[in-house]
């Protein structure tokens, strides 16, 4: 199965041939403040993505190990990219097509919100 997706404004666009992986909903304060809420993403193999319009992604070193991909043009989060892996995760939010999965899990739970609960029953990981 194809999947595609996009930033807000399509200045960026994705595509990935293959089954999504469940995504996670990841609470820790960096993709809180990343994403405005938690962030939700589904890790594909870096080989297998194809994105148009890469050179409008900025990326912002927020380890050394970790990066995080944003549209210059509208600020859309795209990716989390785990840069010494073979995979690279993408926002659930920036699909365009049905991804005919469902989220698997909650991590980093620990560093939640205080003003939304979790209570979906899916597991929840404190880290």
């Amino acid at each position: 199965m194809t999947h595609r997706g996009s930033c807000l404004c399509g200045a960026v666009t994705f595509e990935f041939d293959g089954d999504l992986r469940a995504p996670d909903a990841c609470h820790c304060s960096q993709c809180r403040k990343q994403s405005g809420h938690y962030f939700a993403s589904s890790d594909v193999p870096r080989a297998a993505l194809t994105i148009r319009g890469a050179d409008k992604v900025t990326w912002f070193a927020s380890s050394e190990h970790v990066r995080r991909g944003f549209c210059s043009n509208c600020g859309s989060t795209l990716f989390w990219d785990p840069i010494q892996r073979d995979s690279i995760a993408i926002a659930m939010g920036a699909f365009d097509t049905p991804t005919q999965t469902h989220l698997k899990m909650h991590i980093f739970v620990a560093d939640k919100g205080d003003y939304y609960e979790i209570a979906d029953g899916l597991p929840q990981n404190q880290r």
